[in-house]
């Protein structure tokens, strides 16, 4: 059965609600999925109503898949039934019909049982906002608490690199497949967390990457999460998209105040408004909380102090941002030496590489 499902899933065309209706049609019939697999086209649009331009597409797919089609499921892959697919998936209005990972499996058992805290916000995030999701980022990873994100630009790539700074597990839901990333300077962020954390997806490893891709993932970080934190986004956000979703679901949604006036909070700071719960603090969530899923985590050392010169020369470089190219010149230092030193504070959390490859310090 399981093999079967993830045969049709893999039909162009079929998503969520007509895998329902291959089910529905099965069981009324008292037949398996494989067995819909070989009926004649024209019982098939019979029995399903579909357009014929959708059933014809399922025929071709049949027919190149051959008499002895391919039923292995990757290792990478699972499916609704199975024992680490989280439940709560399945009372979405469209639930996905497979989920692909990499990382560390023994964290499919904490989504499973919603026991991660989604941290999310604006791609164009103030100082304010980044310092704050990386302080309750930190603070949660420390509690044990798998922080998880969408990997975007901004509050997204803050909080999921703060947590895996502080020895945490981070959780990234992709809006692309586990091979492409997006944004591209994002990629050696993903591949870490593929390391040492969790990488998910709903887009299979040849899907295109298509812009209602990461809107659509909105529901899978709240599916997946016992609470939502929204740091900080304007009045329009996908972070709001993700907040309407959790109220649907009943997932608690806290914001962190932003000042009055400020753009880029107008629309986190509205919500409050709508009686989400005000986060003063990292520890008021974590209180909230209780203990997490996961060993707690030692404080780590600042590696602000641990700043060389050459370190502390290039930080002030990137006051106002710079390109490397721009650093090369001021610092009158090699192009492939700047490039290993920002990879190097990129990963202690302190620089953040933005589109156009330029690179800015994180506060904190």
């Amino acid at each position: 059965m399981r093999a079967w499902w993830w045969l049709w899933s893999r039909c162009p065309g079929i998503g969520a609600a007509r895998m329902r209706m291959l089910e529905a049609v099965a069981v009324e019939h008292g037949v398996g999925l494989e067995d819909l697999w070989t009926w004649p086209i024209d019982r098939l649009q019979r029995a399903l109503a579909w357009p014929n331009s959708l059933v014809q597409q399922v025929d071709y797919f049949r027919r190149i898949s051959g008499a002895a089609p391919d039923l292995n499921v990757p290792g990478d892959v699972i499916l609704p039934g199975d024992p680490s697919w989280p439940v709560l998936l399945n009372e979405l209005q469209r639930p996905p019909l497979a989920l692909f990972h990499r990382g560390r499996s023994e964290l499919l058992a904490v989504i499973a049982q919603q026991r991660c805290v989604a941290v999310v916000g604006t791609r164009s995030a103030s100082p304010h906002g980044l310092h704050a999701a990386a302080e309750l980022s930190s603070a949660l990873a420390l509690a044990g608490w798998p922080v998880l994100s969408g990997l975007a630009e901004g509050i997204d790539a803050a909080a999921l690199r703060a947590c895996l700074n502080a020895g945490g597990s981070p959780i990234a839901v992709l809006g692309t497949p586990l091979n492409r990333a997006y944004p591209s300077h994002h990629r050696r962020l993903q591949a870490a967390i593929g390391e040492k954390g969790l990488l998910l997806t709903e887009q299979a490893h040849a899907a295109p990457v298509r812009r209602g891709h990461f809107a659509a993932r909105n529901r899978l970080l709240v599916a997946l999460s016992c609470a939502v934190v929204v740091v900080e986004c304007p009045e329009r956000s996908g972070a709001l998209i993700t907040a309407r979703c959790a109220v649907e679901q009943q997932c608690p949604v806290w914001v962190v105040p932003g000042d009055a006036g400020r753009g880029s909070a107008r629309g986190s700071n509205a919500l409050l408004l709508d009686k989400a719960a005000p986060l003063l603090s990292p520890q008021q969530l974590i209180h909230h909380l209780g203990e997490g899923p996961l060993p707690s985590q030692s404080p780590v050392v600042s590696v602000r102090t641990e700043w060389s010169h050459s370190d502390q020369r290039l930080l002030e470089a990137l006051e106002h941002g710079a390109s490397l190219e721009e650093l090369s010149r001021v610092l009158n230092r090699p192009s492939a030496r700047l490039a290993k030193d920002l990879l190097a504070l990129e990963l202690q959390g302190r620089v953040l590489c933005e589109s156009g490859h330029r690179w800015r310090p994180i506060p904190g």
